[in-house]
């Protein structure tokens, strides 16, 4: 089933040839400094509900089959094909685009990206790894990724829940795509890929972003989207290694990607000057940010079409980037959790066991625009900071985690980006300077030896002083005006973790005690 026979298709072009298809084809308008702008609606997130994984007996029983990996038999999924390729055939025109996925050429994976659309093409070209003329001379894909944005799914046909669909088959190793034009679908499904080939390897796939200190330490940071995972990571004081997708081998870190996919919402050049400075450039890729028709001036503050308005650009816009973007051994990680109850404290370390607990449990608030219908933050727990790119179950990842961290000696913190001295519509967002002030002395060692006190219910070991924080800050109790109030929601968030962490089955009792304590009546402080 061949869709590049007799077909017009151009092949690997240049992003630059890429951006004036998408022109002359009316896919979106540069701005007045030379970024592409596409808008994406209705479709301004992933939508987790129409993706689907292959039920199929090679795979089948190495994936959790939990609510984000919803199964599509296999006569639907090769129906859904048939008719998916059928109309690419019928365009005027298909855009190629061959790329790697991972920076270690040990771990590599070969993908062909065939769409419709010229400017999720240069989006893809952005995201991932340029091969060179002699590597693309010989590219064989081992994954290939059908982009159908304007073709509907039908349910009744494709069994899909929708017109839109995300459908990975593991064994044809073939994913389609369609109904969506949001790109961020294209990078998390050969982010999905990843997850499922590289436990078998060793290697830890980790939804989180990397840099690299000037002594050479690499630090990682976990989170879902909107928890800051990029801005924390793009520190002029350190070097960029990625900010999303990652592996950790017996070699060191690894980048999946190539590029970046930043939100950019109320995005500030004195608080995020690299991020802002890719936006004032040709080849940066604009996701539903609102511009003015006449000017071509970006309103970055502007939720007119989403909240979730995203920059993609080449890791490369990012000045102190490390190209190859790969790293040692981290000495340092950080969970980002944005706490929309205003419970967490705002940094505290934790012990493996702790750091195992919140790794599988992967609470954070889902925030608005990042996935449809999503219009106010939303407590979630979403496993290994990334349910939605699991394949295999979340221990899995967990005990792999746990291996690396036990041999390299790496300490592991809880950051809270979320909301302080009450929870949200009542107190306040962290502010940035403080989250970063607080990273740092982590990074320095600032904090290794300043006494720390337990959190009364979620025993995490929070510092008593932080250099350029103030001390009610660190200790979220102390930062509302109601104690009984904070005691009252720390309890609920409390039974939500132990109620989530019952999915779980079977998990190592240490593990399970180093949750939220049992006796909660008088957590005091």
């Amino acid at each position: 089933m061949n869709v590049l026979q007799n077909v017009n298709a151009h092949w690997n072009q240049h992003p630059a040839q890429l951006i004036e298809a998408a022109i002359r084809r009316g896919e979106g308008k540069l701005s007045a400094d030379g970024a592409f702008v596409a808008i994406t609606a209705p479709h301004t997130g992933r939508s987790p509900g129409d993706k689907f994984l292959v039920r199929e007996p090679s795979t089948q029983g190495d994936v959790w089959w939990d609510t984000v990996n919803q199964p599509i038999e296999v006569d639907k999924f090769d129906s859904l094909q048939t008719d998916l390729v059928a109309y690419l055939k019928g365009r005027d025109e298909l855009f190629v685009r061959d790329l790697f996925a991972a920076a270690d050429p040990e771990y590599r994976l070969n993908v062909r990206f065939i769409s419709e659309n010229a400017w999720q093409m240069a989006f893809v070209d952005n995201m991932f790894i340029q091969p060179a003329g002699d590597e693309l001379a010989d590219f064989q894909p081992q994954f290939t990724v059908l982009h159908a944005p304007e073709f509907r799914a039908d349910p009744a046909r494709h069994g899909t829940r929708s017109a839109t669909a995300i459908a990975l088959n593991l064994a044809k190793k073939t994913i389609l795509i369609c109904g969506t034009r949001y790109a961020g679908e294209l990078k998390k499904s050969i982010f999905t890929v990843l997850n499922f080939l590289l436990p078998n390897r060793g290697a830890m796939p980790m939804h989180c972003s990397a840099n690299l200190g000037k002594g050479g330490d690499v630090a990682l940071f976990f989170g879902l989207s909107g928890t800051g995972k990029t801005t924390l990571s793009a520190d002029p004081g350190r070097r960029l290694i990625g900010d999303d997708e990652h592996g950790w081998s017996d070699r060191g870190v690894f980048n999946f990607e190539g590029g970046c996919y930043a939100k950019v919402i109320r995005l500030s050049p004195e608080a995020e000057p690299e991020i802002y400075g890719t936006l004032k450039r040709f080849g940066t890729i604009l996701e539903n940010v609102k511009m003015d028709e006449e000017t071509r001036r970006l309103d970055l503050d502007s939720e007119e079409i989403t909240e979730n308005t995203r920059a993609s650009y080449p890791l490369e816009f990012i000045p102190n980037a490390v190209i190859p973007s790969v790293g040692g051994h981290p000495r340092t990680i950080f969970f980002l959790s944005a706490d929309a109850f205003g419970v967490l404290p705002p940094i505290g370390w934790l012990t493996p066991e702790q750091a195992m607990y919140h790794f599988i449990s992967g609470y954070t608030a889902k925030l608005a625009g990042t996935e449809r219908g999503v219009t106010a933050p939303q407590a979630t727990f979403s496993a290994c900071f990334g349910a939605p790119f699991l394949v295999w179950h979340p221990t899995v990842y967990a005990n792999l985690l746990a291996r690396k961290i036990r041999e390299h000696g790496t300490r592991v913190w809880l950051v809270n980006t979320g909301w302080s001295g009450g929870p949200y519509g009542v107190g306040n967002r962290m502010k940035i300077a403080h989250t970063r002030a607080m990273v740092n002395a982590a990074l320095d060692g600032s904090l290794d030896d300043v006494p720390t006190e337990p959190h009364p219910i979620f025993g995490v070991h929070m510092p008593t002083s932080c250099p350029g924080v103030p001390p009610q800050v660190l200790s979220p109790r102390r930062s509302w005006t109601d104690d009984e109030a904070y005691d009252a929601k720390a309890r609920e968030l409390a039974e939500s973790f132990k109620d989530n962490f019952k999915r779980f089955g079977e998990v190592d009792a240490a593990i399970k005690n180093a949750g939220p304590a049992e006796d909660m009546a008088h957590p005091g402080s």
